[in-house]
Parts: C-alpha cells; structure tokens; sequence
C-alpha cells in the first residue's frame, strides 16, 4: 500500500495525503457487504468474522472479546502485545504496551427495522434488520484507518501504538461498552476517539464541540394496579386509566420543577395501555417511554425525582405503581484535549473549512461509558451528499450515506494517531 502526497508535520511525523484508490475502493465493498448484512447487538458474528479476517490479512492480531462478538487489536504494540512485531527503523520500533496509547472505537451492531431503500444494490438482506445509524461507516473507518497504521508501522512511521475497538450492541442499554470495558478495552488506553455519522453535515466536513455532545438516555417502565370496578362507581375503586392519565401529563411538569430546567431533563412516553371494555375500569395499565437529560450530574439525580414524582402522583389516586427504571448511558462529554486533537488533524488534512461546530443532541450513545474512564471525544462525521437538502435522519429505513465519508474518517483518524504523539 503506498500513501500519495505526504505531508511533513513538527516533530518529524508524516501525515499521508490522499488514500490509494484501490482501498478506497476496498473500504466501499467491505461497507456495502456489512450493510447487505445486519446484525443486532450481541450477535455480531459475521461482522465480527469478517473485520478480524481482514486484520490478520494485514498482519494484526486482532483479540475478540469474551462474549464472542466485538474485537480490539494493538498496533504497534510488541514484547508481547496484539499488535503487529515491529519492523521498522523510526520512532514506532521503541513503542511499548501501557504507554497510554490512543484508541479509535467503532460500534458494529445494526437495529430492528426493515430496509427501505427500494432498488439499491445493497440493500440489506436480512429481514426488518439495517444498518440505518451508520455503524457500518464507523466500522469501517476505523478498519480502514487500521490498514492505513499497520503499513505506517512497517515502513517505522507510527510513533506511539494505537488500539482499535470494534464494540459489540451499542443500540442495546447499557451499551456493550460496558462489557468492552470489563473485557479490558480501555487497559493502558490515555485517550480514545469515535465518530458518529451526521446527515445534516455534508461529507467531507465534520462536526465538533467541547462539552456534552449527547444527552443521557435511561428507559422508564411503569405497572399501575388497581382493585377495577365498574365505570357507574369510579368513588368506590381506582379509576385506573385517569391515574394512568394522571402519571403521563404530571409527572414531567412535576419533575421540571424539581431539577434546573437548564438541564434538559425530559420524559417523553412511547407506550400507555390499559383496559378492554368501555364500561369497565381496569385494574392494571403500562406506561413505558424515555428519561433524557442533557447534564451529567442531573442525570445522576434522576432515577430519584422520577421514582419520587410517579409515586405520589400514583398514590394521589389511590393506584398501586410498579416502576422500572433502567439506566441506559450518561451524556457523552468531549474532553477539551480531545476535540483540539480532532481539530487539528481535520484542518491538517482538508483544511479549517472542514470542521464546523455542532450542537448537542438529544441522543443517547454509549461511547460515553469510555469517557467515564479516559478522556476522549466523538466527532460528527459529515455524511450528506453535498448540495443534497433532502432531510434524512437516523434510525429510518431509507437512511444512506455519501460513501466519500468513509475516506475522510480514515484520513481524520490517522492524522489524529501520529499528530497525537506531538501533544
């Protein structure tokens, strides 16, 4: 693989320019075959498979984790480590393990719907299942940046080892990167990097912000029981369906009283139901939907209030309730270091044009479990055609990107890896 248009950088780093045209072309294919090939969380093992093959290809000795799906592999690492042996002359032969390297993180899994993109080629073949919030990107930019170091590394051009993580069920609460993390994803890791495929940002361009760049999302189930009776007498039972009315209209404006509403706390419901007959009052209703908040520390708070707040407007009206709060992720927080890393490696392959300042949304991504434990930041990865205005967004069957994206993650991703040895 040679590397057209190197860029000397201080320090005595080498920043390759634009990738040869037949990886580009291979890191296409090996997109598309993913994106023909949906898995959900936890049941990644064709992904899985297929990224470790092409690793070893390579030269890599890529681990998968315990549970089966998922991978990390070193590069650079030696007397010992996952990497490839060193065999150059400059600065990466004298990498050793544990010397907080940089580690890219891609999520693998896709999500339970049905693709909708009627009459493209690659299409997903498998029933009600896509890659419809680009994962199969992310995976695929953090394999071509792999390619792109493992060939670095041989010619002794990469000067600090890098981990690459390839996480399992990221679209399942918790999050697999939890399991990653106890599978020792994170061990001797000093920072680590993600993107995240953006349709309102065009390709070629990516989003960046310090701070919170996503919000926190836990999941709120609630089970109200009653004695039921008939509608006539509603005084002598518990008018069930009204307390259920009760706890989906109060309890938000309750707890918007009880946290800074420069948090953003807010519960929206997805599901209500109960009862079978018009004149029956039933005796049990489900509520379900979702807690999201913008701020850390209000998020730590929140099983607290909500539980609070769903108990007395349940007693209020006299219903027995049963609450499940499942704790899903907090709020990705970008470390400052993190983003100026990101920055300067954009600007240093395309120019200042590329990046843009983003806002934080009020998604939920489980990269924040890493940040919990390094420092770190995830970036928005342009991937609307540019000149497109139609509006896409996430987690839609006809979700699609512009395939020139793939490129520049690799290109951002490999600068960030040799210019962050000059931090």
């Amino acid at each position: 693989m040679s590397l057209e248009s190197e860029i000397d950088l201080p320090g005595g780093a080498v920043l390759p320019g634009t990738l040869p045209e037949a990886l580009r072309a291979e890191l296409v294919a090996f997109r598309r075959d993913l994106h023909m090939h949906p898995e959900l969380g936890n049941q990644e093992f064709r992904t899985t498979a297929a990224i470790k093959e092409r690793l070893e290809r390579a030269g890599l000795a890529p681990r998968v984790l315990s549970g089966g799906t998922g991978l990390i592999c070193d590069i650079g690492v030696r007397d010992g480590g996952s990497g490839i042996a060193s065999t150059g002359t400059g600065t990466g032969t004298g990498a050793v393990p544990g010397a907080g390297m940089l580690a890219l993180r891609a999520d693998i899994d896709g999500l339970p719907i049905p693709d909708m993109k009627t009459g493209c080629p690659y299409r997903s073949t498998v029933p009600d299942r896509a890659h419809a919030c680009g994962h199969d990107v992310h995976t695929t930019v953090v394999l071509g940046t792999g390619l792109v170091l493992a060939e670095l590394h041989r010619q002794g051009l990469l000067p600090r080892p890098v981990r690459l993580i390839f996480q399992p069920a990221e679209e399942v609460l918790p999050g697999g990167a939890a399991d990653a993390i106890l599978d020792g994803a994170l061990d001797g890791i000093g920072r680590i990097v993600a993107v995240h495929c953006d349709p309102r940002v065009d390709a070629g361009r990516i989003g960046l912000r310090e701070g919170p760049i996503t919000s926190a999302c836990d999941r709120l189930e609630i089970a109200l029981d009653g004695p039921g009776g008939h509608t006539a007498r509603p005084h002598l039972t518990t008018d069930l369906v009204t307390a259920a009315a009760r706890v989906v209209t109060d309890v938000p404006a309750l707890v918007g009283r009880r946290v800074d509403s420069r948090s953003g706390l807010a519960i929206t419901w997805g599901r209500i139901e109960s009862g079978h007959a018009p004149n029956v009052i039933p005796q049990h209703a489900e509520i379900s939907g979702t807690v999201r908040c913008l701020d850390l520390e209000t998020w730590r708070l929140a099983p607290d209030v909500v539980v609070a707040a769903i108990d007395e407007v349940a007693n209020l009206h006299r219903a027995k309730s049963e609450i499940n709060y499942v704790r899903g992720v907090p709020p990705v927080v970008n470390e400052a270091g993190a983003i100026e890393l990101l920055r300067d490696a954009m600007i240093a392959r395309r120019g200042p044009e590329s990046v843009e300042n983003t806002e934080q949304s009020l998604g939920g991504e489980d990269f924040s479990w890493y940040l919990e434990h390094v420092p770190g930041a995830m970036a928005r990865l342009g991937v609307r055609p540019p000149g497109e205005r139609t509006i896409r967004d996430l987690h839609q069957g006809d979700f699609d990107v512009d395939e020139h994206a793939i490129t520049v993650g690799v290109e951002l991703f490999t600068a960030a890896a040799l210019l962050d040895d000059l931090r």
